[in-house]
């Protein structure tokens, strides 16, 4: 049980992300924001995460409201940004120079940020798999980030037909199960992000 000086604040965490961190498609509560406070309450922080997903963002529109999502009682910032930008296939390029300048702004802010990345698709060929897969450790090295290179890790390597037990008919979120379990494996490293938050 983590036990703060008297008067102080819990540490406040803005989640910027996508449909993926938004909760898409799941009822309210069962979103990864909800299910994650819930996880981070179990283990006895106090740590408030506000949810600052927008469904279909790209990193370049979780850059363009980067600043209002910063209010002045963000402690730490989760970055889960990327996805869409793989799945309309845009220059790996963008999608790194969006990241960098969300970064940057960060560091400017003095904030401890969690970057969570995704595995890009083949299907664009092995040079933009690689181009677009470098980005995440790429970035995490220059800003001395934390980082989770696959938000997907906590469903595992199951065969194809139990994963589609954790994930909703599009194939492309998780229900709320597949959330509770990515949940499980980000949390630790959420409980290190806070850590670097305190004062």
């Amino acid at each position: 049980m983590t036990v703060l000086p008297a008067g102080a604040e819990p540490v406040t965490v803005v989640a910027l992300g996508d449909s993926l961190t938004a909760g898409y498609g799941l009822p309210e509560g069962e979103g990864l924001v909800p299910q994650l406070q819930g996880w981070l309450r179990a283990q006895g922080s106090d740590a408030v995460v506000l949810n600052a997903g927008v469904s279909g963002d790209t990193t370049a529109g979780g850059l363009a409201r980067l600043d209002w999502s910063l209010t002045p009682e963000t402690d730490a910032l989760i970055v889960t940004l990327g996805g869409n930008d793989l799945l309309r296939g845009l220059d790996p390029a963008t999608t790194r120079a969006n990241l960098d300048a969300i970064l940057a702004k960060a560091q400017m802010r003095n904030l401890p940020v969690l970057l969570i990345g995704l595995p890009g698709p083949a299907n664009f060929g092995p040079e933009w798999k690689a181009e677009f897969d470098a980005i995440y450790p790429d970035l995490a090295a220059k800003y001395g980030t934390l980082l989770v290179p696959n938000f997907m890790a906590g469903l595992g390597n199951a065969d194809p037909a139990a994963l589609r037990g954790l994930m909703q008919g599009d194939g492309i979120h998780p229900n709320a199960e597949g959330v509770g379990k990515i949940v499980a494996a980000l949390g630790p490293e959420v409980l290190a992000l806070i850590a670097r938050a305190k004062p």
